[in-house]
């Protein structure tokens, strides 16, 4: 695959996972800081390691789903696959300025 199509399909990825919100935070799980790695490989697999706000929250199973669905919806995915890690904890650090403005932490 060429290097600018790779490119192009993870920014398609990213622009998804922006449409995936924890539903108690206004912010989108991108924004929030929540995924660590996005990896796309040649047959159009996608990979995502992400994590959540904490491991008791409330919608542990819903989000993973979520961002699985709305990157399969991107034409040209073959497979996506979530895993979801703890380590390192999810801190407000990790939050881009976009997301600490708009939660009122700047």
């Amino acid at each position: 695959m060429a290097e600018g199509l790779k490119e192009n399909l993870r920014d398609e990825v990213v622009a998804a996972i922006k449409t995936v919100y924890d539903p108690e935070i206004p912010v989108d799980i991108y924004e929030l800081g929540l995924i660590y790695e996005i990896n796309v490989f040649p047959i159009n697999n996608v990979y995502v390691l992400m994590t959540l706000t904490s491991p008791s929250c409330p919608a542990a199973e819903v989000i993973p789903e979520e961002t699985k669905q709305a990157i399969k919806k991107i034409e040209g995915v073959n497979d996506v696959e979530i895993e979801l890690t703890f380590d390192p904890p999810f801190t407000q650090d990790m939050m881009s300025e976009e997301a600490k403005l708009e939660l009122g932490f700047m």
